[in-house]
């Protein structure tokens, strides 16, 4: 059983020192053509495909609506346990009046 256990271990020493030199080997050859591939790769695929999708979501801003929704009392949404520790208490940190309503409906209307 030990006899196994060595054969094992020494093949398993020849097969990695041997990977080793074919990956040193590839390193020290063609790291120059890796680095042009990965740059094409950059300036074709990449930095395009950046511009392709900050152009769709422009062009998908422009056709949004800037409408505010409509206020639904939902008795689950908007529940007010405790106070915020900011302002008046009543608006997350991040508020924003035009679309995030209070309890009892959006700032600056009266319905």
């Amino acid at each position: 059983m030990a006899a196994v256990g060595r054969l094992t271990q020494s093949l398993l020493r020849a097969s990695l020192s041997h990977t080793r030199r074919q990956m040193s080997a590839v390193a020290a050859g063609e790291g120059e053509h890796t680095t042009r591939t990965w740059k094409i790769l950059t300036f074709v695929v990449a930095l395009p495909g950046v511009a392709v999708c900050m152009l769709n979501m422009y062009l998908k801003e422009q056709q949004h609506s800037h409408e505010q929704p409509e206020f639904v009392p939902y008795s689950h949404l908007r529940i007010r346990t405790k106070r915020f520790p900011w302002g008046d208490g009543n608006k997350s940190l991040f508020h924003n009046p035009h679309l995030n309503a209070l309890p009892d409906g959006y700032e600056g209307h009266d319905e």
